[in-house]
């Protein structure tokens, strides 16, 4: 049973893996998840890229691990989750956030960019998912009920982005590997949902952003301005939470009004 008495984003008691922790969204994550309560599992290519974050996030007593995985390799993704449970115990949470584009036309795009972008953003999804998914029933999730699994797709999982064909179908797939995958295991007591942000700022698009041509979409956004990853903090902590507890098969688009 869910405790009403909580906070709908306390995630004390959990342990969380992030995939592509390492920058962008899956470190701004880690801080809000850690903050939370939660033990988080910082997961990327390279862990020596996470020795400064999981300093930062252990500092004050937080529990945080650094753990090599490449999401789009298998036997990388269950040895990772090894790692990752040696350290901080059993995972029951998932934030499937790693990601890549290759933006530009489709004339010009690449096979190998192509395969490149799908074996990341949708197969290295799957079987992020599903190792998760695996662990938590291994850890009676069916009879706890508190699996959550949280895909990270895109406006563009439903909606047309110009010069991005290959990511947008990505994402799409993103969206419907979450329905799917919540109804198949809606009776093993997990749950999976699907965040689809719009424009964020972060450090890797801060200076294409403030150019010519990202002034120029920011003017057409009804707000007239991007987002902040901050804002994306609620409804992810919530859905990875034990409040969410009845919320499966969601996709939740976060876009600031972006696509009005």
């Amino acid at each position: 049973m869910t405790d009403t008495t909580r906070p709908l984003a306390d995630l004390r008691g959990r342990t969380l893996l992030i995939t592509g922790a390492s920058s962008g969204l899956g470190a701004h994550f880690a801080r809000a998840a850690v903050a939370a309560g939660a033990a988080v599992a910082l997961a990327a290519r390279r862990a020596d890229r996470l020795a400064d974050l999981v300093a930062d996030l252990t500092r004050d007593g937080g529990r945080a691990a650094a753990i090599t995985m490449d999401v789009a390799d298998e036997a990388s993704v269950a040895a990772g989750y090894d790692a990752a449970e040696a350290a901080l115990g059993p995972v029951d949470s998932v934030l499937a956030n790693a990601g890549l584009n290759v933006p530009g036309s489709a004339i010009d795009l690449t096979a190998a960019d192509f395969d490149q972008i799908m074996s990341v953003n949708l197969r290295g999804v799957f079987l992020t998912a599903r190792e998760g998914a695996r662990r938590m029933i291994a850890s009676g999730s069916k009879e706890k009920g508190n699996g959550r699994i949280v895909l990270v797709g895109s406006v563009g999982s439903h909606r047309v982005l110009p010069g991005l064909t290959a990511y947008s179908t990505s994402k799409a797939g993103v969206l419907m590997m979450g329905k799917s995958l919540a109804r198949e295991w809606a009776t093993r007591g997990i749950n999976v949902n699907t965040i689809l942000p719009g424009w964020i700022k972060t450090e890797l698009n801060t200076e294409w952003l403030e150019s010519a041509s990202g002034e120029k979409l920011i003017g057409s956004f009804p707000r007239r301005r991007v987002m902040v990853p901050a804002d994306l903090d609620g409804i992810t902590l919530y859905l990875l939470s034990d409040a969410s507890r009845a919320i499966t098969g969601g996709g939740f688009e976060l876009d600031d009004g972006q696509s009005l």
